[in-house]
């Protein structure tokens, strides 16, 4: 305006730098002034301030009722995180305040919710954060200034569920003209969920064609917005970042042993907001001529904590040792340094304070010389540990196990029984039929069980084992039914290889 007496109206916030704004999160206090300078003597009537903060999405959708009707949808849908309102400058009298020319600055400040959602700017929604200050003076209209503010919601990548290894599996039967030209088959893997901009993506993928053309391998970093109002959707995805690898021939194989992949400066995810949603995934996908692309998706949270170099990131070390050693890209750790030796770490005089303090003791430690590796007790533990099991002749040649035997080698009538015990010396020989064998079966079971009864259960009359020739024993030495290449008979019963 010609007379207009306002040379400069503005808000200003502290912490502001040259060329840099303050960035702001939940919980934070917002600080700043509101700048009013005149040329001359003006009448002010009020000076209100109001912080907004909201998310906002709207669409239209154009539908067709019929053959000449058609109609537009309006989706429109809004969620109020922030509004504050103060009266900076207000007369007590309620007349009309005068100010002189100059420079004037009226402070202000309030508290920032605990919790927020992050600026965002999207094609059908955004989420604002803004100071509003309105100047009243009379009969001249009112003079408003705006200042917008950012705020930025921390997200933890420092966390089990974001620290967690990633992985997937595809496979595809490449078709064309309804034949079949092969299998493609597509893996990746990636060390962790969580990442932050700038960082880089190594990514890990095995593809296999099995067709009989080539494929080329893609993976790319893709921003997904998702907007709801009123129970419908609407969704906008853009490639922040990709990369592409080197065609795959036919029946060839391809090995992506950690592709860098850089994340630029892109926002954060949104995950808790009502109506609007920021997800981003890394899709690795190959390219099939004349058939559809395979896809493979891993979930990605963008976030604005770095990954710690101590503290959380100690306990992701495991997994991403594990998960190199699963891809085959790393060796095993070293077997760690022997720790020191009591002497170097503690101190003489600081020893024998400890000794003196153990002999001043109410209750002095129990010296007892028997426990000792050389006394009775261990030595019973070393004998009940280190002894032999009893000989086969204590459990093995019973009476009746060798008139057992005796039958059996009757109905079977294979040669180089044992005469002495009549154990099986070439349990390993067949038999001249089936009907020799279920006989042979029978007369143990009955003699068995007659023996059983007469002697009483789990009772066997024993009789010294004298070992033969065809033991590949002497006389002089204890004999073993073990033949080469043959495991030993269970004790308490005989039961030949039929």
């Amino acid at each position: 305006m010609l007379f207009d007496k306002v040379k400069a109206f503005m808000v200003q916030l502290d912490g502001a730098s040259a060329g840099a704004e303050p960035v702001f999160s939940g919980g934070q206090a917002v600080v700043g002034r509101v700048l009013l300078e005149l040329t001359g003597p003006a009448r002010v009537g009020t000076l209100k301030l109001r912080a907004r903060g909201r998310a906002h999405v709207h669409w239209t959708e154009s539908r067709s009722a019929g053959s000449s009707t058609a109609y537009t949808q309006s989706y429109s849908e809004r969620v109020e995180f922030v509004n504050h309102r103060a009266t900076l400058l207000a007369p007590d009298t309620g007349e009309i305040t005068t100010l002189p020319p100059g420079r004037h600055e009226f402070p202000f400040s309030f508290q920032l919710p605990p919790t927020l959602v992050t600026s965002f700017e999207g094609k059908h929604g955004s989420v604002r954060y803004c100071i509003k200050a309105t100047l009243h003076r009379p009969w001249v209209p009112a003079r408003r200034t705006r200042k917008v503010f950012t705020v930025i919601e921390p997200v933890d990548i420092n966390t089990p569920a974001l620290l967690a290894p990633q992985a997937g599996a595809r496979e595809k039967i490449a078709r064309s003209w309804y034949s079949n030209r092969g299998l493609v088959s597509l893996s990746a893997k990636i060390d962790r969920k969580g990442y932050t901009p700038g960082e880089v993506i190594p990514v890990f993928a095995e593809i296999d064609n099995g067709t009989t053309r080539p494929v080329l391998p893609r993976a790319a970093v893709v921003q997904t917005q998702t907007f709801m109002a009123r129970g419908a959707r609407k969704q906008k995805r853009a490639v922040v970042a990709s990369l592409s690898g080197e065609p795959v021939g036919p029946g060839r194989r391809a090995l992506w042993q950690g592709r860098a992949l850089r994340i630029p400066p892109v926002g954060p995810s949104i995950l808790h907001c009502r109506v609007l949603h920021v997800d981003y995934a890394l899709k690795v996908c190959v390219d099939i001529p004349g058939s559809s692309k395979l896809l493979l998706e891993l979930p990605l949270v963008i976030g604005t904590i770095p990954l710690h170099p101590f503290g959380s990131r100690s306990s992701s070390v495991g997994s991403h040792a594990s998960f190199l050693l699963d891809w085959g890209l790393g060796v095993l750790p070293e077997r760690p340094e022997a720790p020191p030796e009591y002497s170097e770490v503690v101190a003489d005089d600081e020893m024998a304070a400890a000794a003196a303090a153990v002999e001043q003791s109410p209750f002095p430690l129990l010296q007892n010389p028997n426990m000792s590796p050389e006394g009775p007790f261990f030595a019973y533990i070393q004998e009940f540990r280190y002894r032999p099991p009893p000989l086969y002749s204590e459990h093995c040649c019973g009476h009746a196990y060798a008139r057992t035997c005796l039958n059996i080698r009757w109905a079977l009538r294979q040669p180089g029984w044992c005469g002495d015990c009549h154990c099986s010396g070439a349990a390993s020989g067949k038999s001249k039929s089936i009907r020799a064998r279920r006989h042979a079966q029978e007369l143990m079971v009955k003699t068995n069980r007659a023996a059983t009864q007469k002697s009483g259960p789990g009772t066997l009359e024993s009789k010294p084992h004298r070992p033969c020739a065809h033991h590949g024993a002497t006389p002089s030495s204890p004999g073993s039914l073990q033949t080469p290449g043959q495991a030993p008979f269970g004790w308490g019963l005989i039961r030949p290889a039929l």
